[in-house]
């Protein structure tokens, strides 16, 4: 069967970060939701996602498609409940459409709602990416299943003797890894240390963790798990429980805490995000879909930025800040806790980061690490500016 993940009312609960992909292109643990599912699958799923993204995020249907949700994460059991669906048959966990099996015209019409009406019930437990706090919330669970689907039947790669590692047994290290005269705490979970990747001298990590293909930690970095840096990141300073998206930098120092950032992102120097209110309550977060705060559930919870965002030197936000896409922020003081997509500025007032400015400076990023802005990428961004204009007013 063909697979395609497809979103649902999930995609705009986890805005800001699903402003430019769809759901299963989020990364939790090791992998992508997406990668997770190739792995578990053997096949390579294509997206049923939000028009303005589809040109970029293409669908590709077969004879009979295994339709499944993009904010479900694969484990044994449901991966066996939904390959033995048959056609015309679906799976739902309450209101949650888990999957279908259709063949290719009902997959490209994919009515959602149809087919949550005649799907049959999931005894069994699932985890969903749904909002954005799931991400590093779940991060530690994932670490270990990625960790699984990554190394089994495969030998790691020795460390250096200058390394301090605590249970190297839970350390997998793969070819070109770099790392002297660090220390290494694999004893409350395990660490991934991908390919061509670099930990520099004095740094300190306590697992989970997981450091993507070509990145690096720099220098005396202290990191707490379960922390994830994605691919060709930069991380340095204090990171504690926090998953950062490809080609993103939080390089100096500061401190990054329950937070997410998406991609080409960057952190300036000194800057901190509260993960903590000072009253210790439940942390509140700005939701897209209700347009209002609305409650996290946790005690900590810190900075969500979405794709191409920055923040300038000593920037400072507040608990469950949510920064949206290709926004600049600048300042002294606390800026808002809800910033819009396409702003400018900081406590001191705001205005519209214009799109002219976003392209030129997302194409200066960008071909810094040998890529390319595309037109598509470029409509992407262009839809975001003009349906963020509203929160922005």
């Amino acid at each position: 069967m063909q697979p395609i993940l497809f979103d649902d009312h999930s995609w705009e609960n986890l805005l800001p970060l699903t402003f430019t992909r769809p759901v299963a292109d989020l990364r939790v643990g090791i992998l992508t939701i997406a990668e997770k599912w190739e792995k578990h699958l053997e096949s390579s799923p294509s997206h049923l996602t939000q028009e303005h993204l589809a040109e970029k995020f293409r669908l590709h249907t077969g004879s009979e498609n295994l339709l499944i949700n993009g904010s479900l994460l694969p484990g044994k059991e449901i991966l066996q409940a939904l390959m033995a669906l048959r056609n015309g048959e679906a799976l739902k966990k309450g209101d949650t459409l888990l999957g279908a099996c259709t063949n290719a015209s009902e997959a490209s019409a994919f009515e959602l709602q149809r087919w949550l009406d005649s799907a049959k019930d999931y005894p069994g437990e699932i985890f969903l990416i749904d909002y954005p706090w799931k991400i590093f919330h779940l991060n530690g669970q994932e670490i270990k299943a990625d960790m699984a689907l990554l190394t089994r039947g495969r030998k790691s790669e020795k460390l250096s003797n200058t390394v301090r590692a605590i249970a190297p047994e839970n350390i997998f290290v793969e070819p070109g890894f770099k790392g002297e005269h660090i220390t290494l705490n694999a004893s409350s979970g395990p660490f991934y240390l991908g390919p061509d990747s670099e930990i520099m001298e004095g740094s300190v990590i306590r697992g989970p963790f997981a450091l993507c293909e070509g990145s690096t930690v720099k220098l005396s970095a202290k990191i707490y798990g379960p922390t994830t840096i994605g691919p060709y990141c930069k991380a340095g300073g204090e990171i504690n429980n926090s998953v950062i998206h490809s080609n993103s930098n939080k390089g100096h120092d500061g401190f990054l805490g329950n937070a997410v950032l998406g991609e080409w992102c960057n952190i300036g120097a000194d800057t901190n995000n509260s993960n903590l209110k000072n009253n210790y309550s439940e942390v509140k977060v700005w939701n897209y879909a209700r347009q209002r705060f609305i409650r996290s559930g946790l005690q900590f919870c810190g900075l969500i930025m979405g794709d191409h965002s920055k923040c300038g030197i000593n920037t400072m936000f507040n608990t469950g800040t949510v920064v949206g896409v290709a926004a600049n922020i600048f300042g002294s003081g606390f800026p808002r806790n809800f910033i819009p997509s396409f702003t400018w500025g900081g406590s001191g007032g705001m205005s519209t980061n214009q799109m002219n400015k976003v392209v030129e400076t997302a194409s200066l990023v960008m071909e810094r690490r040998g890529q390319h802005l595309s037109d598509t990428d470029e409509d992407i961004l262009q839809w975001i500016f003009e349906y963020s204009e509203k929160f922005r007013k």
